[in-house]
């Protein structure tokens, strides 16, 4: 297989600070949209699971289906699996009882369990080696359990240890600036570094949407929801269009390559 073609295969975008600037908007979206369809259209978190993993399905289909990376597709999907997050989340931890510990706990296993297979299957969990159908579906099933965690974590940060919005976001921003030090000082796995940002993202999202888009004597700054999600969308666009829109580099491409 030739560089061009391994360019081709590879549909992930190239990880970047343009690409968790997006990732954190897109979470953040996630989150206000998410509420928006359950709560403020009373459609509940079951209904709305339903439709937002409908959603997950018709795009990720299309992402596989594409022959080459496209920006806006890649982060089309990242939309659904955080929407899609915020209400299976939200389902499991209060109309199921299931609470935000055991909620949570579950959530981590079923991600640790995906990339447990993803590994034993292809020998890798890194994004640089997203390159076929296979790996794409371990990919996107893993950052899908990956959002709906960071749901829970969020909100259990924010709700059940009594952090609030404010201090339970600045938690998981501080957890980032740790992750970014160990990329930048230390020669600890770039892959488990990328897995734990995109793990702290989430919650990070969530905890920014709720602060946005819950009532004030709750702790929020009682936006409205459909706002929210508009302006957040928007500046999701404006990243995309301002950032560079390329593929990550695959481990089979020259380093001369685009």
């Amino acid at each position: 297989m030739t560089d061009s073609d391994n360019a081709t295969l590879n549909k992930v975008p190239a990880v970047t600070l343009g690409f968790w600037i997006i990732k954190i908007v897109a979470t953040t979206l996630g989150e206000t949209a998410g509420d928006a369809v359950s709560m403020s259209l009373n459609l509940g978190y079951a209904i709305s699971s339903v439709i937002f993993i409908g959603l997950f399905v018709a795009a990720v289909a299309g992402q596989i289906s594409a022959k080459s990376f496209h920006a806006f597709l890649y982060w089309a999907v990242i939309v659904a699996t955080t929407t899609a997050g915020t209400t299976m989340a939200d389902f499991a931890d209060r109309s199921l009882g299931i609470g935000y510990a055991g909620g949570s706990s579950i959530l981590f296993a079923l991600l640790m369990l995906t990339l447990y297979v993803w590994y034993r299957s292809t020998g890798s969990i890194s994004v640089h080696t997203v390159a076929s159908p296979k790996v794409e579906m371990f990919y996107w099933g893993a950052i899908l359990f990956s959002q709906t965690l960071g749901t829970a974590l969020g909100d259990w940060m924010a709700d059940t240890n009594g952090f609030g919005y404010e201090r339970g976001a600045l938690v998981f921003a501080a957890g980032l600036v740790v992750v970014a030090a160990a990329y930048f000082l230390t020669n600890v796995s770039r892959t488990l570094l990328f897995w734990s940002a995109f793990i702290l993202t989430r919650p990070l999202g969530a905890t920014l949407g709720d602060l946005l888009d819950k009532p004030i004597d709750h702790g929020g700054l009682a936006f409205s929801r459909f706002t929210a999600s508009a302006v957040l969308a928007a500046l999701m666009i404006a990243g995309i269009l301002l950032f560079p829109r390329e593929a990550g580099r695959h481990p089979g491409e020259s380093k001369g390559s685009a």
